[in-house]
């Protein structure tokens, strides 16, 4: 009965009847209502400033315990498949190679501009230019455009073109332009080849 009298009390008490300066006369609701407010003010401060911060720091933890046990797993992916990768490593290091050799030195470069003149003329073909061009420096290689000018009938341009593309060495044709030729008889073909070499170090892109 004592409690239901003391929540009868608080029901019944009058905020405009207190009076602060007298606390230690004030009826046992008054108090018990009072303190039931410093309470919830201790309470609601100390998690502001105590456990509001730890949360903070315990939720900033476990994100960064996520991230690092998917870095965990991806490392332990890469370690567990080491051997495969190193093997792709070296497929890929053999592969490259093969695609250097075929790729002209400098040295090589006149042989080359000599074989496509030949191609040519074994196709019956009349050379009119075959000239190298300046070089275009990229980040790994170097493209060495060429430029052919020949005269004669459809036939001996596809046989032309397809000793080229049977070459040895990477030779790509590129921007193809047919016109009648001077005679009438014959047509006059330009093409743009281009070949690469690699790339040395001390070169500038």
């Amino acid at each position: 009965m004592a409690l239901e009298d003391t929540l009868k009390k608080l029901n019944e008490l009058d905020i405009n009847d207190i009076d602060f300066s007298r606390v230690g006369v004030w009826p046992l609701a008054g108090r018990i209502a009072l303190l039931i407010v410093i309470a919830a003010v201790l309470v609601g401060g100390g998690y502001y400033f105590l456990i509001g911060d730890r949360y903070q720091t315990l939720e900033f933890a476990a994100n960064k315990e996520k991230e690092l046990f998917t870095t965990f797993e991806k490392k332990s992916f890469e370690a567990a498949n080491l051997d495969a990768y190193r093997e792709q490593l070296a497929e890929m290091e053999e592969t490259f190679g093969a695609l250097l050799k075929q790729l002209p030195k400098d040295t090589e470069v006149p042989g080359l501009l000599e074989d496509i003149d030949e191609f040519g003329r074994g196709s019956g073909l009349t050379i009119q230019k075959v000239a190298l061009e300046n070089e275009q420096v990229g980040e790994f290689y170097v493209e060495l455009p060429i430029r052919i000018e020949v005269e004669g009938g459809y036939h001996e341009f596809g046989a032309f073109v397809s000793g080229i593309a049977g070459m040895p060495r990477i030779v790509t044709l590129h921007d193809f332009d047919i016109n009648s030729g001077k005679n009438g008889a014959l047509l006059s073909m330009v093409i743009n080849a281009k070949t690469y070499r690699y790339k040395d170090q001390g070169e500038e892109g």
